[in-house]
């Protein structure tokens, strides 16, 4: 049997030692609740140990599907290894400093705690809210400043490798653009933030043009610095609302969208995708990416619903129960296909070359 190469043994150490970072840092900043917060202690349901053992199953899966891919050519295998590590150190300290605010508004059901500075007329009531408890929401740089490494440590380090999932289905997809050069096409993600996927895209597609949306300039702020301190074209990124998204139609080839619609109540599902169906060109490919859902990993249902009460996420239950295949085929979609890696579901559907009667 062949022997792993240096790279891929760099790349599993990288992983595991990203996992237990991430169990260790739950189980301390729980420990730490429950003696100085315990009236902030949610109401979770213990995972049986035969759960466990699937997650653990489900994450090993991902991680060797990630290196697979890598080793095809879908993404570099520099990608793997790539992470603003300096700065997530440097600010590891400020998530420790930033938990008492986040048990307090827990234990006073304080979601509406946002910066004094927000202009609330120019965002929908569903997003003035503080998602995960998170101080500021959305809505400040701080809140921007500390998003990544908050996720990546929620998601055991596996976080970038669930975001991979789309870049392999948007490149099969952008295909049917195959007759024209790279620098023709446009590729648009749908609530970039901090644009982590955007980067992968740039990575994985050099030559497309990229474009970023997202409701939160303070996010754009923090993507700004991501994206366009690196090598090769900027990136647009630009200040807005996917239900009404900016752009002409038929504008786009291409659109990915990652760990939004969770955050979304069901009518705003749905103008999201009315709206990306909208600024496709006929033939182009959405490809969707955020949790899986009750009836595609039922097993996984007890961690979906302490996902739920650890954090704050007043649209959670209704988005695992919803038809999203449903929502797609009312756009106006076709050719959609769904595939479930670890907590991530990804779909991938198609513009029709003819609208359909």
């Amino acid at each position: 049997m062949a022997q792993p190469s240096l790279t891929k043994f760099a790349y599993q150490t990288l992983q595991q030692s990203k996992t237990l970072a991430g169990l260790a840092h739950k189980e301390l900043s729980t420990k730490l609740m429950e003696l100085l917060a315990p009236d902030a202690m949610p109401s979770i349901e213990p995972i049986p140990r035969e759960l466990l053992m699937e997650l653990r199953s489900s994450m090993s899966a991902l991680e060797q599907l990630d290196w697979h891919e890598a080793e095809q050519g879908i993404y570099p295998k520099t990608q793997l290894f790539e992470a603003p590590w300096l700065e997530w150190a440097s600010r590891y300290p400020l998530i420790w400093l930033d938990l008492p605010s986040t048990w307090q508004r827990r234990k006073a059901r304080n979601i509406h705690d946002l910066p004094n500075d927000v202009d609330s007329e120019i965002y929908p009531d569903y997003y003035l809210q503080n998602f995960h408890h998170q101080t500021d929401g959305y809505l400040s740089d701080h809140s921007a400043e500390l998003y990544d490494l908050q996720v990546e440590i929620l998601f055991n380090g596996t976080a970038d490798s669930m975001r991979r999932r789309v870049l392999a289905p948007l490149k099969r997809g952008l295909k049917r653009f195959q007759s024209r050069s790279s620098a023709s096409l446009r590729v648009l993600d749908v609530a970039t933030g901090t644009g982590r996927t955007l980067q992968q895209i740039r990575s994985a597609l050099p030559k497309v043009e990229l474009l970023g949306l997202d409701l939160s300039a303070a996010y754009l702020r923090q993507a700004s610095r991501s994206l366009n301190s690196r090598n090769g074209e900027l990136a647009q990124l630009v200040r807005g609302n996917a239900e009404q998204l900016p752009f002409a139609d038929q504008s786009v080839q291409g659109i990915t969208c990652v760990f939004l619609f969770h955050e979304l109540p069901s009518s705003a599902r749905q103008n999201v995708l009315d709206e990306c169906w909208r600024v496709l060109e006929p033939g182009g490919v959405l490809v969707l990416a955020d949790s899986v859902q009750m009836e595609d990993s039922p097993k996984f249902i007890p961690a979906m619903e302490n996902f739920r009460r650890i954090f704050h996420e007043p649209y959670y239950r209704d988005y695992i129960s919803d038809n999203i295949e449903a929502r797609f085929q009312a756009s106006g979609f076709e050719g959609i296909a769904a595939e479930s890696h670890f907590m991530t579901r990804v779909w991938t559907a198609f513009k029709p070359l003819k609208k359909n009667a």
